[in-house]
């Protein structure tokens, strides 16, 4: 049985929760925690956290596909800000949640308290126009004009969503992720065998039954944003270097089963 299919077998045996009961989990205003593992982890890891975590369950589907398209200034002024290190920093992106059959212009911001805040408007038009909905929230909490931006790179992945039996904590599980540039749909950039996972949360708790699932196994703390990652791959004219040891590290991660249990 391959790596797939095991995980497919694991989820099954999650008690579910709909999207509707998730709404009490939303956690617009948290902190992200993030941890990168090779696939060939999961479903163990999957195994022993069964029975602290609700999986999410849309119309039968416990695995579900993300389309993502990440917007930037002509010069990455959104990227360099990540790079160089600086909060009070944004992400801008349009978001497709296929099985659910949502869409979402979506702003992250990350404070100065290293707060993760979102904020979306629910759209009906294709991914990447602007319209009165999505320019209002736009100038509304950021610095940027519609005029400003431009679509610089897709990130598709599936997700496995897990809520917190006794606790306020959101996991996701993004597998399989894809990158590409909008004018060259056809150049994909896959990392099939890397999982980054995400803890969500009110505060930072690192005794989490999943946090603690991770260091049992060794697993440390690590992580970038998919969007700076892709871009890291896709783009030559980006400074990067200090982005260079975590992707190493991130590699490693991604690539080795065995380093996560050598100690």
């Amino acid at each position: 049985m391959n790596d797939s299919e095991n995980i497919k077998q694991v989820s099954n045996l999650f008690s579910t929760i709909s999207l509707e009961e998730m709404d009490r989990v939303k956690l617009m205003d948290r902190t992200d925690t993030k941890f990168v593992f090779h696939i060939a982890e999961l479903s163990e890891l999957l195994q022993s956290i069964r029975q602290d975590y609700f999986i999410l369950d849309i119309k039968g589907h416990r695995v579900h596909a993300y389309e993502t398209l990440y917007l930037d200034t002509v010069d990455f002024d959104l990227f360099r800000n990540h790079h160089n290190g600086k909060l009070n920093r944004y992400k801008i992106r349009y978001r497709n949640y296929k099985e659910s059959a949502l869409a979402f212009f979506e702003i992250k911001f990350k404070n100065n308290k290293g707060r993760t805040i979102k904020k979306r408007v629910k759209i009906k038009t294709e991914l990447g126009v602007m319209n009165a909905g999505t320019e209002d929230l736009l100038h509304s909490i950021t610095p940027f004009s519609a005029e400003q931006l431009e679509p610089k790179l897709w990130v598709n992945y599936s997700r496995i969503t897990f809520v917190g039996k006794k606790n306020t904590e959101r996991i996701t599980i993004d597998l399989n992720l894809h990158f590409f540039k909008p004018e060259d749909p056809n150049t994909v950039s896959a990392f099939p065998q890397m999982v980054i996972a995400e803890v969500k949360q009110e505060k930072a708790q690192h005794d989490s039954p999943f946090i603690r699932a991770l260091r049992k196994r060794n697993i440390r703390e690590a992580g970038i944003s998919k969007y700076c990652y892709g871009v890291f791959h896709f783009f030559d004219q980006v400074k990067k270097n200090n982005f260079k040891p975590i992707i190493r590290f991130i590699h490693k991660c991604a690539s080795e089963r065995a380093f996560n249990l050598a100690g």
